[in-house]
């Protein structure tokens, strides 16, 4: 029987520096039927040439271009349009996979037949160093669970087209992810991981993800625009997600030292 396909969802702007790590990590997998599609969100630098090099040579993957940077929302969705596998995952173009990673989560959606998983995962700083972190999350995560906290990393989570279709990005400039495991788990009530590491997560010195007050603002925004609460509501709600990140998600992150 063959192998279901995975169609791999990879914005990219401006990641000369970190592209070719990303692709040789989806050349390294065990599991061998996918296709991974590279949108250049209106690069300035080297990021297309090397992508190209890698089509070349391989055509599994595929490269589309947009005009100008519209962001990662509009640039996944573009890629989705352009997805034909049973199951989408999700690699920007600065992490990594683990070599099973899509095997160990293929494999786990086919034995017990659920529509999305996600995995823990390692971080690493922007030269590739181990950091010695991994983020895990509960062994059955609820939808109350994810509303107060975001414990799927985005390069972890993978779902079924199948059960749910292809589910449109949100188009705001942070927390698509989130978002999106939201709109998931809203329908499946619970999912739950595969408990163990697959993945690097890579910890960039300017990203808006390392600033704490423009991820706060993020934050906020979920529980404004997208659960369309009003100010009081959203604010109650940000009181519990402080205090999930600050007491309750501790535990879930790891010293691997």
């Amino acid at each position: 029987m063959k192998e279901p396909l995975v169609s791999i969802i990879t914005p990219a702007f401006n990641s000369e520096a970190f592209i070719a790590e990303t692709i040789k990590s989806v050349l390294n997998q065990t599991y061998e039927n996918w296709e991974m599609i590279i949108i250049d969100d209106g690069s300035t630098d080297n990021t297309a040439e090397l992508i190209l090099n890698y089509v070349k040579n391989d055509n599994r993957i595929q490269f589309h271009s947009l005009n100008k940077n519209s962001g990662t929302g509009v640039a996944r969705n573009f890629a989705l349009e352009k997805a034909s596998g049973k199951y989408i995952a999700f690699l920007d173009s600065d992490d990594l996979w683990k070599p099973k990673k899509l095997e160990k989560q293929v494999h786990f959606l086919v034995e017990t037949q659920v529509p999305f998983t996600f995995s823990y995962y390692d971080c690493i700083n922007e030269n590739g160093q181990i950091l010695h972190k991994r983020v895990e999350a509960p062994s059955i995560l609820s939808y109350r669970q994810l509303f107060f906290c975001n414990y799927i990393g985005n390069l972890t989570g993978i779902y079924s087209t199948d059960y749910f279709g292809k589910i449109t990005i949100d188009k705001s400039r942070k927390r698509q992810d989130w978002i999106l495991w939201l709109t998931i788990l809203k329908q499946i009530k619970k999912a739950e991981p595969v408990t163990e590491s697959l993945a690097f997560y890579r910890v960039r010195d300017n990203s808006i993800s390392a600033s704490k007050v423009k991820l706060l603002k993020y934050n906020f925004g979920v529980y404004r625009n997208f659960h369309k609460y009003n100010l009081l509501k959203a604010s109650l709600c940000m009181i519990g997600f402080l205090f999930t990140q600050l007491v309750i998600k501790t535990k879930y992150v790891k010293n691997m030292t």
